[in-house]
């Protein structure tokens, strides 16, 4: 086999291919024995009919077709790699001469990875912000923290406010008609939540445990359920319990119970404290990270052919999905609560899909730019911290990965050096 190439552009070439007969040949017999069991021939039993006399009766194009597909992908892949190219979408094929005994001649165009114009990547001056750690932030960290320790007791000397939690039965009405949804019993709601419909946690506010009481709403105009939208209504509402949220106190108690090291409030505080630097520090580090990169984007020159946004669209797609499953939701069922289409949200990812094309695009580019590559320390290294994000013991986890797996972490590992070289060479 012959080939010629072409670069139409940077992101689409052309091949040229020139096949010996013999090999055509080959594509024609397999050609022949797939087809033959489905041919019927006067006078030869199903499958059973020479090829000669199938070509007589049908033309002797019949199996070029199939003989052609046949071997296609083997002469295909040899071309790509032979010429560096690594395909992005179908080929679009124009056939110049095809027949048996003949050099089957044919072209190929496909859009190909695309060519990355690098521009600036050292020496860029990037501004690092760490947000600064207050006395209010430690502060508010520990409110939280107490209130995750709080717990609801009941009241039963006066009447509910707003942040208590009711628990209450109630029944919703259009006019003299109990619609559907609008009913439940021993519901908790906490007041002032914003759970329910406008207006309806408001009318509880003063109600005793005991009381029954008429909550007028109106539904939104723009409620899921058509036939409410809009709709004044009333819900009939019995106050089973009420209970209030009891907050523990900021003393060395607590503090020997949120922490597994501090044991005054002092100490507590600056472990507070330590805990949310550090996560200034990661996210301060992290958003230097993403404008290195993007900096490094913007200065480059790429043309990203539409499959590869495409393929990036699928596997946001596919990882939508699985977050859905995760959640016991069904993709079709979230679009149909959502008001959404499948199109309507792929739409809504490219963006996000060719950003992170641009960004594997370029960090290729430079890794290559600079010979950057893994070591195998770096390698057993990346390896190593997907094991403890999976749980599993580091040794164990080596045993069961394929070759294309470690393959994988090779490049996960490069990569990651080549954001960190970026960084370092940033000002």
């Amino acid at each position: 086999m012959a080939t010629t190439f072409e670069k139409l552009s940077s992101n689409k070439v052309k091949i040229g291919f020139v096949v010996a007969p013999e090999k055509f040949d080959e594509g024609l017999k397999t050609a022949y024995n797939k087809l033959k069991g489905r041919i019927n021939i006067p006078g030869f039993r199903k499958g059973k009919a020479p090829m000669k006399v199938i070509e007589n009766h049908y033309g002797e194009a019949v199996f070029y077709e199939d003989a052609l597909d046949a071997i296609f992908p083997e002469i295909y892949r040899e071309a790509l790699k032979e010429h560096g190219v690594q395909a992005v979408d179908r080929p679009e094929l124009d056939v110049e001469q095809i027949g048996r005994g003949k050099e089957l001649k044919f072209t190929v165009e496909v859009f190909v990875r695309p060519d990355v114009e690098l521009g600036e990547y050292k020496h860029l001056g990037i501004v690092k912000t760490v947000d600064e750690v207050t006395d209010d932030d430690v502060n508010a960290e520990i409110e939280r923290a107490r209130d995750r320790a709080s717990r609801w007791v009941e009241v039963t000397d006066r009447a509910a406010k707003l942040d208590d939690q009711v628990n209450i039965d109630y029944a919703g009405f259009d006019g003299d008609t109990q619609f559907d949804g609008g009913t439940a019993q021993n519901h908790e709601l906490i007041l002032g939540s914003g759970s329910f419909i406008p207006g309806f946690e408001d009318q509880l506010v003063g109600a005793k445990v005991g009381d029954e009481l008429d909550v007028n709403v109106t539904f939104p105009e723009q409620y899921h359920a058509e036939e409410l939208a809009g709709k004044p209504v009333v819900f009939k509402v019995k106050v089973n319990g009420i209970r209030e949220k009891e907050t523990p106190a900021l003393d060395d108690d607590f503090v020997t119970e949120a922490s597994e090291t501090a044991n005054t409030v002092e100490e507590y505080k600056a472990e507070i404290r330590a805990n949310l630097e550090k996560a200034a520090d990661e996210r301060g580090e992290a958003a230097f990270e993403n404008e290195v990169i993007e900096t490094v984007c913007d200065n480059a020159k790429v043309d990203i052919p539409d499959a590869m946004i495409e393929d990036q669209v699928d596997t946001m797609m596919r990882d939508m999905e699985m977050r859905m499953m995760y959640q016991g939701v069904k993709l079709d069922d979230y679009f149909k609560y959502t008001g959404q289409t499948r199109e309507q949200v792929r739409d809504m990812y490219k963006p996000q899909a060719k950003e992170r094309v641009l960004g594997q695009l370029v960090l290729e580019a430079v890794k290559k730019a600079e010979n950057i590559e893994a070591t195998d320390e770096e390698i057993d290294a990346e390896i190593a911290k997907y094991a403890e994000q999976s749980k599993m013991e580091v040794e164990k986890f080596k045993q069961n990965l394929a070759d294309s797996d470690r393959e994988y972490f090779a490049e996960a590992a490069a990569t990651r050096k080549t954001i960190d070289f970026l960084k370092a060479n940033a000002e």
